[in-house]
C-alpha cells in the first residue's frame, strides 16, 4: 500500500471513530444542574455531605442518577430520588423549585427549560418573554381570556404537586 493511501486509510480511519465516539457520548450539562447559586459551594468540594449527615459522597457521583443520599442531596438535578427539588433558575425571569420529578418527563416546566437537558424534546426560553408580557400591562394580563388561560395552568401545577406530594408520602410509608 502507498503512503498517501495509508494516510487517506488512517485519515478516514480517525475521522469514524472520532464521529462514533461523539455520537455515543452523553450529552453535555451545566456542572451545577438543579442546584440554586447559594448552594454551587456546598457541591463544589471533592467530597459532598449528605445534608441529613448521614453520608458523604465523592464529586462525581452528583446527579449521576443514583441515590446515593437518604435525602437527595447527592441528586439535584435527576429524578433519582423521591422528595428532593429541582432549582431552575430562569434567568429573566423569577427563579422557582420543583419537585425532581418533573425532571425530565418531556414537560417544559421551567421557563428556561432546564428542567429538560436529558430527554428528546426542546423547551423553548420563554422567561424574557413572560417578564415582558407581566410589564406590558400593570398586572401581566391582556385580556380576561389571557388571565382564565392562566389560572387554568396554576390549577393543573397544583394538582401535579398535589400528586407529587401524595407519590412522595406514599413513599415513606412503604
Amino acid at each position: 500500500m502507498q503512503p498517501v493511501a495509508r494516510r487517506r486509510l488512517f485519515f478516514a480511519a480517525v475521522l469514524l471513530a472520532c464521529f462514533l465516539f461523539a455520537s455515543t457520548a452523553p450529552p453535555l450539562r451545566p456542572l451545577f444542574t438543579g442546584i440554586s447559586p447559594q448552594d454551587e459551594k456546598y457541591y463544589s468540594g471533592a467530597i459532598i455531605a449528605c445534608s441529613d449527615g448521614s453520608k458523604t459522597f465523592p464529586h462525581n457521583h452528583l446527579n449521576d442518577g443514583y441515590c446515593d443520599c437518604p435525602d437527595g442531596t447527592d441528586e439535584p438535578g435527576t429524578s433519582a430520588c423521591p422528595g428532593s427539588k429541582f432549582y431552575c433558575r430562569n434567568i429573566g425571569d423569577v427563579p422557582q423549585q420543583l419537585f425532581s420529578s418533573r425532571v425530565n418527563d418531556g414537560i417544559c416546566d421551567c421557563c428556561d427549560g432546564s428542567d429538560e437537558y436529558d430527554v428528546d424534546i426542546t423547551c423553548q426560553n420563554t422567561c424574557a418573554k413572560n417578564k415582558d408580557s407581566d410589564l406590558s400591562m400593570g398586572d401581566g394580563y391582556h385580556s380576561t381570556e389571557a388571565r382564565i388561560d392562566d389560572l387554568s395552568i396554576r390549577q393543573k401545577r397544583r394538582r401535579v404537586d398535589l400528586n407529587d406530594l401524595l407519590h412522595y408520602l406514599e413513599g415513606i410509608c412503604l
